[in-house]
């Protein structure tokens, strides 16, 4: 398959979307990033990667960090985090305290935010430095020494992080993390700060359509951790939305409020679009739509 025309007739198909919706406003230092952006990156088995548009161009990776943190702790510790976060659906908005307090402490799954901070407090128990650990990661899978984090985000995220905070706190009253809470909100802002080109992550997320295997070859999950990764991806990813990204898109994804997703076929390649305009649950307006043309396009799906 010609790669590079499928994703320059998906760029050319999703135009129209280039620009519509809002990008984030809750957090300052992400509201000024130009809208008409859009870049999309594929990277097969091999490591081989296609782009077209803004996809050399770093943006703020925001809550795609939770599929690698969720990997990192399952590569370490096994299904022990099932303990204390759940794999459902969570139906309500990324940050939402409601269901918390319903489910004793319990977030509903890792990609909402309570979710992912009970798993960077678990990386951090077991690395001892949760943000540079995952940092280390994503250099070594996207090949890209230069990565790093964006303070400028991070510090604004930390000034407007009372709901996280809320949240951390609330779960730190049911006993459901180990570390102090500011411990744990820096880890989480740093993490949600890197910045990553399409490029990079689509090479970053490779492991998950070999099936676990990293860049080098060597193993971060079994087979099965893999799959589960992906099924939570699919089932959970995309926010209170991803049962209408299953429907439109068909893959395991998971997208952040910078305008980034990133979409896995297993055994084939990992895709990452990135167009900052956002639709009122988070997701990429454009990002979306690109993804549902590819699959149209390539009749690849997970279904």
């Amino acid at each position: 398959m010609d790669y590079q025309a499928v994703l320059e007739e998906v760029a050319a198909h999703v135009r129209p979307q280039i620009g519509r919706g809002r990008v984030a406003q809750y957090i300052p230092a992400l509201a000024s990033v130009d809208e008409d952006r859009f870049g999309i990156a594929l990277a097969d088995v091999d490591g081989r990667v296609t782009g077209v548009g803004d996809w050399e161009r770093p943006f703020s990776m925001q809550s795609i960090s939770k599929a690698f943190s969720l990997a990192l702790v399952l590569a370490e510790d096994g299904e022990k985090l099932w303990r204390r976060v759940g794999r459902e659906p969570s139906g309500n908005p990324f940050n939402s305290l409601v269901q918390l307090e319903y489910e004793h402490g319990i977030p509903r799954n890792p990609f909402i935010n309570a979710g992912a901070l009970v798993v960077t407090d678990r990386l951090h128990t077991l690395t001892g430095d949760a943000s540079t650990t995952m940092l280390d990661f994503l250099r070594a899978e996207s090949g890209n020494p230069d990565l790093a984090f964006d303070q400028e985000v991070a510090v604004s995220e930390t000034a407007h992080g009372d709901r996280n905070a809320a949240l951390a706190h609330f779960m730190a009253g049911y006993g459901n993390l180990d570390n102090p809470v500011p411990t744990v909100l820096e880890h989480y802002f740093w993490q949600c700060s890197i910045e990553m080109s399409c490029r990079d992550l689509a090479l970053a997320g490779g492991f998950l359509a070999r099936h676990g295997l990293r860049a080098d070859g060597s193993r971060l999950l079994s087979r099965s951790e893999a799959k589960r990764v992906n099924a939570v991806m699919l089932t959970c990813g995309t926010y209170d939305a991803a049962g209408d990204f299953a429907y439109r898109v068909g893959l395991p994804g998971k997208s952040g409020v910078g305008g980034g997703i990133v979409a896995v076929v297993p055994g084939r390649c990992t895709l990452c679009v990135w167009s900052p305009g956002l639709d009122a649950r988070g997701n990429s307006v454009a990002g979306v739509a690109a993804l549902d043309h590819f699959t149209t396009l390539t009749d690849w799906s997970v279904f």
